[in-house]
């Protein structure tokens, strides 16, 4: 997959006169995220995945497919029309890149719908199928003609495609059916149209038949339906087709005297943005396959994926993944209450008393930790005022909800939205509106910049004064990827983080940038880049072959062409490099003088993995740092982030943990090869079949059990002493 991009890069040369900035060494952005949602994919393949847990990967990658289209194809198609040629550090432009993942993409469609026809083989050995008409009872195709009628039919509104009718909208991701039709009496004159396919949450993808989990895909409903529609018609032919659109819409806001309204007129020029793939399955035939593409402003060559037989959108599987059979299923994993927040009442007093804390998301819970927070800073006639970002939420979390009834009860509430997150744009538009309805002062942080940052900051009148409360975390404030990602936090009072804190909230409510003094927070865009490099340079300078030097970074992507220099430099000396990357990797391990002692390590399994974790040793004055920020050059230099450092033996020994377990997971681990591609690990021997996220797992419910014996001991303590007096 990546190997054209190696070429030459393992002759073996002086470590003195190696360019490193040889483009060689560099792996394409793109096509190592295409390398990661193939490994997703090895997931659906996995035997040892539940069933349905299996289907689900095949959905994630369709998924991926879609808004790797959206949004990274999009890019690349928008600088290839702006008759940009600039190659980028891998050594490509914008053309080969789309040249290249196109055909990394069709190979990975090919291996998806091998392994779809598989699962479906496997499904129906426990009677779940996905049936074709021809494979009908007859009171199954009545069943579904009273079910089309009274359910989706009277939805359908068909356009003809014709001289007096200009070619229809297709609207992105919806499915849709090229009818050809003739006319009674005509002497072979025909007609097109167009139908689209109705699916919303009211009318699902996927027609259930009844007492039995047998399915059937609503466009084939409608496909063998079409005489209601078009009654007298003779069909000669119906495709399917499915369109994917440009998401890259977003407009210049430092012209913008409004910048929610441009990011909601952005939206609507989304539903009109250039498409960038068409979808079409069957054997469609040629003069329709130019049409459509010509229709679209599509190249037929390139531009056209055909899924051959097989069904489009393999995203809706999810219809099927949410089926209630536990069998199939992972074994179903509660998150347990962090152990040291369950003694108390008043978490602030907890927090003070016996923090800092490490939380552990999926594996802790998510609503007895940070929701609770915000539920007693709510509550708390001592809690003066409550501070934070918001760049994700959901509609089952809390966080609203406590935010709203805080500034009800007359404390100040400030919340930086981030109105840029990508898809999220519209639920942030609400809650915002919904906030500001109560008086919370709602800002959009700084002109030119996305705040990614992850942070709570409480102000409460302790019995000695103003004291500040934070929770700084890596994942969003989301009540459902906190049950389905790999993510920390840190609850603390320091005081230094606590100032700090206040320094980024008037940063980001005032967008004032005079210098700026931080005393532990590595925000960025002004200082995190600089601080990493300078680390990394200072691990070199430490190095020795009695005190050999280490970096272990675990993030999401490391991308920053900067960052990735500075380890080749790092490593070329002779410091070992650990890196826990889950998709984009730009680095090459294994490099003969280069990167030999550095290992790449990517963990695909049940959780998607969120977390960032920086550390340096430092000489044996061991650093660790977690937060919002990957190693990419949009988060270090176009992005408010912020990373925190983590202290204390007990929260150091937690991340040690996770470190060390995903260096060492064997059951969901790969390993990249020194030509960038990636090799899935396998278990050496029984206790390898436990990857890192179950040992996780394992680990958070001994500390739960642990806690729960102390308490139960403390109390009989408790009752034994009051005996005695």
């Amino acid at each position: 997959m990546l190997t054209q991009e190696v070429e030459g890069g393992d002759a073996a040369q002086s470590p003195d006169t190696t360019d490193l900035k040889d483009p060689s060494l560099y792996l394409n952005r793109e096509l190592t995220w295409l390398a990661f949602n193939r490994r997703v994919l090895s997931e659906a393949e996995d035997s040892r995945n539940p069933l349905l847990e299996r289907v689900k990967f095949l959905a994630i990658v369709s998924s991926n497919l879609d808004e790797f289209f959206m949004k990274r194809i999009g890019g690349l198609k928008q600088q290839l029309g702006a008759g940009l040629t600039k190659k980028t550090v891998d050594g490509r432009t914008p053309k080969e890149q789309i040249v290249e993942c196109y055909e990394v993409v069709r190979e990975q469609e090919r291996a998806q719908h091998e392994i779809f026809e598989q699962l479906r083989v496997e499904l129906a050995e426990h009677d779940i199928r996905i049936l074709g008409y021809d494979q009908l009872q007859r009171e199954d195709v009545e069943y579904l003609r009273g079910y089309y009628h009274d359910n989706v039919f009277p939805l359908i509104t068909p356009q003809s495609i014709d001289p007096a009718h200009p070619f229809p909208f297709i609207s992105n991701h919806s499915l849709n059916l090229l009818v050809q039709v003739r006319f009674p009496g005509s002497e072979g004159r025909t007609s097109l149209a167009r139908v689209k396919i109705p699916t919303s949450e009211h009318v699902r993808r996927f027609i259930q038949l009844p007492e039995r989990n047998h399915f059937v895909a609503l466009e084939e409903v409608v496909r063998n339906n079409l005489d209601m529609l078009m009654p007298e018609m003779e069909v000669v032919s119906v495709y399917m087709f499915r369109v994917t659109r440009n998401a890259n819409t977003e407009r210049n806001e430092e012209h913008a005297d409004d910048l929610l309204s441009m990011i909601e007129s952005e939206l609507r020029d989304r539903r009109f943005a250039p498409i960038v793939r068409l979808q079409i399955q069957g054997d469609m035939d040629e003069t329709s396959r130019g049409m459509l593409a010509a229709e679209l402003r599509l190249d037929e060559n390139e531009d056209v994926f055909n899924a051959g037989g097989d069904m489009l959108a393999m995203r809706d599987l999810f219809q099927l993944v949410a089926l209630d059979i536990p069998e199939l299923h992972d074994e179903p994993f509660q998150p347990v209450d962090h152990p040291g927040l369950t003694e108390g009442t008043n978490i602030f007093h907890v927090i003070r008393e016996r923090g800092p804390f490490l939380l552990q998301h999926p594996y802790e819970s998510f609503g007895t930790s940070v929701e609770r927070l915000l539920k007693e800073a709510a509550l708390d006639p001592k809690v003066r005022a409550i501070k934070m970002t918001l760049y994700r939420t959901s509609s089952d979390t809390k966080v609203i909800d406590h935010l709203v009834r805080a500034a009800r009860n007359g404390k100040q509430v400030a919340v930086v939205v981030e109105l840029k997150a990508r898809f999220d744009e519209a639920a942030n538009i609400r809650w915002a509106a919904r906030m500001e309805e109560v008086g919370i002062h709602v800002t959009y942080g700084v002109i030119g910049l996305k705040t990614h940052s992850k942070i709570v900051l409480v102000v409460r009148n302790d019995y000695n004064g103003l004291k500040r409360y934070l929770h700084i975390g890596t994942g969003n404030y989301h009540a459902g990827t906190a049950r389905l990602y790999s993510d920390l936090g840190i609850l603390t009072n320091d005081p230094d983080l606590g100032r700090d804190a206040t320094e980024l909230f008037n940063y980001l409510t005032t967008g004032y940038t005079p210098e700026r003094f931080y005393r532990k927070l590595l925000p960025a865009p002004k200082v995190l880049k600089a601080a990493l490099l300078a680390r990394i340079e200072r691990e070199r300078s430490l190095h020795s072959e009695s005190s050999p030097g280490l970096i272990q970074f675990k993030m999401n992507a490391l991308e920053d062409v900067d960052i990735t220099h500075a380890l080749y430099e790092a490593a070329r000396d002779g410091v070992r490099v650990d890196l826990i990357v889950r998709d984009t990797c730009r680095l090459r391990p294994g490099v003969s003088g280069i990167s030999e002692n550095v290992r790449v390590i990517s963990i695909v399994g049940r959780f998607l993995e969120h977390t960032r974790i920086y550390y340096f040793q430092n000489g044996g004055e061991e650093e660790y740092f977690i937060g919002s920020a990957d190693s990419m050059k949009r988060n270090l230099e176009s992005r408010v982030e912020v990373v925190t450092p983590v202290v204390g033996d007990g929260l150091r020994a937690e991340l040690r943990f996770m470190l060390d377990s995903q260096l060492d997971d064997y059951r969901n681990g790969w390993e990249m090869q020194s030509d960038g591609t990636y090799v899935k690990r396998v278990p050496r021997n029984e206790e390898d079949e436990q990857g890192s996220q179950q040992r996780m797992m394992a680990r958070a419910q001994k500390r739960a059990k642990e806690a729960v014996r102390y308490q139960r001991g403390k109390g009989r303590r408790h009752v034994a002493g009051r005996n005695l007096r």
